[in-house]
């Protein structure tokens, strides 16, 4: 048995700033188990943009960001032990885990905080009829083939499902070469962000069929197609409304579940979302244990999962202390949804993508066709967004290049003319990476004549 002040299952970005935070409030043993080879959860597979806007007040890919957290995890010369698997914890804060470099062990810790995180809701789950054909995939499977093996789910895709991980993964396959027929949604509203909608479906001119649902698959041996219908107030297909669509992969992006069988094990009382229940101090009902990111609840931006978990740590050090618990406790963050009010003759309404918070902006245009006013945007950012949207749109591109025989992610250091973006992306794939590098290291300066550096966003070392 090995004694250890705090235990922290999970390095992802909860793990990790949980155990930083412990650090800051005096716990100097600190032990992190990953089942991962690598640190970071998720993050490593997420090679998009949108994280760090909140906490670092940047725009970071899930690798920046991940990478900024395990650095000073480090640096503060935190004990982490990857491809370890946590098998067992009890009421009395005893961790079984094995791994091929130590075996069975066990240890026995002061405090625990739990940041194992969710996993992904799969078919057996929303019972669509057919057979078991090759071609029905998770989002986030999808993600992790196409970011990190560089394998491609399919070449025609219908999704089900509005949750950000599936509307990320429409823009991806659009760009390497797939055709997203459709996303389906069985809700009347989307289940993500709004600046995700405009900027991975709107702008690819892929359809989000609200209120609609996959009845039925086809295929016995591989996906051929799927049959969708419009569903009425009790979420039913209504026959009449039955479509085949033709597709050789159906992505499941139906929801995340927190990753709590461990948390049970230990006599940690679920809430009515399957999180870990916790009070205003991320701790639970069992004394010593906290939990904090998706373990307890979904979140929608990484940077509340990363202020959640440093709540987590602190308190976590000071129940090992013996001090007071200090908190104020986490609320869900509500979505927004687009306005329904109808539209002034002269004003089209745009979603802003400069950040998470999305907000609608209404531009009205003059009798020439010339933006006459903007309003309803909440910073300088989004004004000027807004200006340029209808003049020369631009994006980040976001993708990976290939080294030897995996894939490594990279961006433009700024926005290119959407334009352009197939343009670039032909020519990412001519690229082929040797040797050692670090992120911000270039990798193809002025990518298809924009002007713009395509760089690495993590590390890369044999």
């Amino acid at each position: 048995m090995v004694n250890v002040d705090l235990i922290v299952i999970g390095a992802g970005p909860a793990g990790m700033g949980a155990a930083l935070a412990a650090k800051k409030h005096g716990v100097k043993d600190i032990l992190i188990l990953e089942r991962a080879d690598k640190a970071g959860g998720i993050l490593p597979q997420c090679i998009h943009n949108g994280f760090g806007l909140h906490y670092f007040k940047q725009e970071l890919t899930g690798p920046e960001y991940a990478l900024r957290f395990a650095r000073q995890i480090k640096e503060k010369q935190i004990n982490i032990k990857l491809s370890t698997m946590v098998t067992g914890i009890t009421a009395d804060k005893i961790v079984t885990a094995i791994s091929k470099a130590d075996g069975l062990i066990k240890y026995r810790a002061k405090a625990i905080v739990l940041a194992m995180g969710c996993r992904e809701r799969a078919r057996g789950a929303i019972r669509i009829p057919g057979g078991r054909p090759a071609g029905v995939i998770t989002a986030g499977a999808a993600q992790r083939f196409t970011n990190m093996e560089g394998l491609m789910p399919g070449k025609e895709v219908v999704i089900l499902g509005s949750g950000d991980i599936g509307l990320i993964m429409a823009r991806r396959l659009t760009l390497e070469g797939s055709k997203v027929k459709a996303v389906c949604e069985i809700m009347p509203q989307s289940g993500g962000l709004q600046r995700n909608i405009s900027q991975c479906l709107n702008d690819f001119d892929i359809p989000l069929m609200l209120s609609t649902t996959v009845c039925e698959i086809h295929g016995s041996e591989r996906v051929t197609g799927v049959t969708i219908a419009r569903v009425d107030d009790n979420l039913n297909p209504i026959e009449e409304t039955r479509q085949y669509i033709p597709c050789d992969t159906l992505m499941l992006s139906v929801g995340l579940i927190p990753e709590n069988e461990l948390s049970q094990g230990a006599g940690v009382s679920l809430a009515a979302n399957g999180g870990a229940a916790t009070d205003k101090y991320m701790h639970t009902n069992v004394p010593g244990i906290f939990a904090a990111g998706n373990v307890a609840h979904v979140h929608d931006l990484v940077d509340f999962v990363t202020e959640e978990a440093e709540e987590a740590g602190k308190n976590a050090a000071k129940f090992i202390l013996n001090k007071k618990l200090d908190g104020k406790g986490y609320a869900f963050r509500e979505k927004k949804t687009p306005s329904s009010a109808p539209l002034d003759p002269n004003e089209k309404r745009l979603i802003c993508i400069v950040c998470p918070v999305g907000c609608e902006m209404s531009v009205y245009f003059d009798e020439g066709g010339n933006i006459a006013s903007i309003k309803n945007n909440r910073c300088k950012r989004g004004l000027a967004w807004a200006k340029e949207e209808f003049t020369a749109p631009k994006r980040v591109l976001t993708s990976t290049v290939r080294r030897g025989n995996k894939w490594v992610p990279v961006k433009t250091k700024g926005a290119i003319p959407k334009a352009l973006l197939f343009d670039a992306m032909s020519a990412l794939k001519k690229i082929s990476l040797t040797g050692n590098a670090t992120v911000g290291t270039v990798v193809a300066p002025n990518i298809a004549g924009t002007g713009v550096d395509v760089v690495l966003t993590d590390d890369v070392e044999q």
